[in-house]
């Protein structure tokens, strides 16, 4: 079924074309990604589907009555209602007067019981008290802290604030702009994980490839005006694209060829000009006018970064270094480890756990409370800050990267400022732009242009991949695997953690540091196995009770039985094995906690394979020995009882 359709639709903002002629339908049931560089019209295209910009010309067609919901790239401006106000505030007017019935039945007995009423009366009108439940269902399913003022959340947690509020109208289509910025990784896996549940059809934009990889369907890539469809996931489609793009270069070639072989022969003389050839000419004319209107790829960035001079073999050492923010729980609890020349660190955890405190302890930006922080010699240092304080937004790109000078000093040489900004992308004349009038994607790359103007052998990078169009990304990965300095990265983009460090430090609530060796997928297999464990064994644990509870169900059935035989005595073997078990058991249990912290261990999976395997049989059977163990002894106690 066909839920929205674009027939020759066209949009351009001035000379710049975003929409050229496009034809577009997306069907019920489909997890639709729209990728494309910055500055391609994503966003637009997205403000289109839903109504909120209209075609220069041709047809946007939706189904009579179709209910659609919007997630924005950008977060509305933080205010102090609570979270079960903003969520019923996507119903529209209903919403409004169930959140007001909320708040004043939310004041006990000081509620206006007149005010109630009159809200009760607006509710029934409006058969407003169904979606009152639906708005508490959201709420309950997303886990939302339901009377938590919304500016008091973290971006991620107004994030999902945001969402419930788009799904409680219960769409049938749902658009989302780049859902996963300001959210850590584990929220990332949760968003998968609901909207993989979610029974309408999604369009989105995103430059999170796992997050891509793992949800869509069908991918659309804008590219200079036109779009371009592809049923298949994420790795598929960049098979697609590459040989897309490589027909297009190969027909434009012969294009060209052709071109120059009829500017050969109108070059010629005054006979190629007769009448028997005015055919030949105009033909040139429209190639003329085809080879003026071609619309080029976009070239890519061209980055280069400057590791200055080797600094010292030690960068830092920490020695039970603790640090907490007042009143608060702690940001680094007794953290002792050495970072190494040429070390690469990827720190991952949630949001607000300490991840952006520890690396201002590392830059001298605050100072530990306790324990003991060593910084290494010859240190020059690069920090990409995420919220981009180095930039003034007041100021152009030229003169951000440049401090208003008209030339750059590039590894040694000197460079026109405009000729620089070129590798990033920017032309002249955007050179000129205030750095307010840019995209989230175009401040990213201003900010990279400035910073790898400093030589530097330690980088520290906090969240760098925000916005950032694919492209860019993977050329960022490509600059950072050459540099040979030494790296510490903040991201929640997993393919590129990946593709980039080489060790993790992986921050938990209460300030605890845990070290890795490897990138994202190499822990999130290790501690995968270590949650199955914990699983399996909740799961013994927990057949263990139903166990017991059956035996002490069976014993209540047998008691008048018992009763007649109460007072019979155990025999003295018998009586011995019951004396002997609870210190069998506690040896057992013992037994199976050591095994279990030796199995839960950081390096365990790190050691060879049959040893592993010899390992986690030895803890079966220890779990079942226990078992066993605590099944005779409830036999034995029943006997005597």
């Amino acid at each position: 079924m066909v839920l929205l359709q674009l027939k020759d639709v066209e949009l351009a903002f001035g000379d710049h074309v975003l929409l050229d002629r496009v034809n577009v339908e997306i069907h019920a049931g489909e997890r639709v990604c729209v990728v494309g560089r910055n500055g391609a019209g994503k966003s637009t295209l997205l403000k289109m589907l839903q109504g909120d910009v209209v075609a220069d010309d041709g047809v946007v067609q939706r189904r009579d009555m179709l209910r659609i919901a919007t997630l924005q790239q950008e977060l509305p401006q933080a205010h102090s209602a609570p979270v079960y106000d903003v969520v019923a505030q996507g119903l529209g007017e209903v919403g409004e007067i169930i959140a007001q019935y909320h708040d004043e039945t939310a004041r006990g007995s000081d509620a206006d019981l007149k005010k109630l009423e009159r809200l009760q009366s607006r509710i029934e009108a409006a058969d407003g008290w169904s979606w009152q439940q639906k708005v508490e269902a959201i709420i309950d399913r997303l886990n939302l802290p339901a009377e938590t003022p919304f500016d008091r959340l973290s971006g991620g947690w107004q994030r999902r604030v945001m969402l419930a509020r788009a799904l409680v109208v219960e769409p049938e289509l749902l658009i989302l702009d780049e859902p996963t910025n300001h959210m850590d990784v584990a929220t990332i896996e949760w968003l998968e994980e609901q909207l993989k549940q979610f029974n309408g059809t999604l369009v989105f934009i995103s430059h999170d490839r796992a997050f891509v990889q793992h949800l869509a369907t069908r991918i659309l890539d804008l590219d200079r005006g036109h779009i371009y469809s592809w049923d298949g996931d994420y790795q598929s489609f960049l098979g697609y694209r590459e040989k897309r793009l490589e027909d297009e270069a190969t027909q434009n070639a012969l294009f060209d060829k052709r071109l120059a072989e009829e500017e050969k022969w109108i070059r010629q003389g005054i006979k190629a000009r007769r009448t028997r050839n005015e055919g030949r000419v105009e033909r040139l004319k429209a190639m003329r006018t085809e080879r003026k209107a071609r619309r080029e790829v976009q070239g890519s960035a061209n980055l280069s970064l400057n590791s200055g001079d080797s600094s010292g073999k030690l960068v830092f050492e920490l020695d039970d270094v603790r640090f907490a923010w007042a009143d608060e729980q702690p940001q680094v609890a007794g953290f002792t480890t050495t970072v190494l020349r040429g070390d690469r660190i990827g720190l991952v955890g949630p949001n607000g756990v300490g991840k952006s405190t520890l690396l201002k302890l590392l830059l001298g930006n605050l100072q530990p409370q306790a324990g003991r922080l060593k910084t290494g010699t010859r240190l020059e240092v690069a920090y990409f800050d995420q919220a981009r304080h180095q930039l003034d937004e007041d100021k152009s790109i030229a003169d951000n990267v440049a401090d208003g000078k008209d030339h750059v000093i590039v590894n040694g040489n000197s460079r026109h400022i405009i000729g620089y900004l070129g590798d990033f992308l920017f032309s002249g004349e955007r050179a000129r732009t205030p750095v307010r009038a840019l995209s989230g994607g175009e401040r990213n790359r201003v900010l990279l242009a400035k910073l790898f103007l400093k030589p530097c052998n330690l980088l520290v990078m906090d969240e760098p991949t925000n916005d950032l169009d694919v492209e860019t990304l993977e050329l960022l990965e490509e600059k950072l695997a050459e540099y040979d300095g030494t790296l510490l990265l903040v991201s929640h983009d997993r393919a590129f953690i990946d593709n980039v460090v080489t060790q993790l430090w992986v921050f938990s609530p209460g300030g605890h540091i845990d070290e890795h060796v490897g990138g994202y997928s190499d822990w999130f297999e290790r501690t995968r196995e270590q949650r199955q464990q914990a699983q399996a064994q909740t799961r013994m644990q927990s057949q263990a009770q139903d166990k017991a509870a059956k035996s002490a169900a069976k014993a209540a059935e047998t008691q008048p039985e018992a009763a007649a035989t109460k007072g019979k005595k155990l025999s003295y073997k018998l009586q011995r094995e019951l004396d002997a078990l609870p210190d069998q058991i506690a040896a057992a249990e013992a037994k199976r906690d050591e095994l279990l912290a030796l199995t839960s261990s950081a390096d365990f999976y790190s050691q060879s394979s049959d040893y592993v395997q010899q390992q986690l049989a030895l803890l079966t059977a220890a779990e079942e020995q226990l078992n066993q163990l605590e099944e005779r002894w409830l036999e034995l106690e029943e006997m005597a009882s």
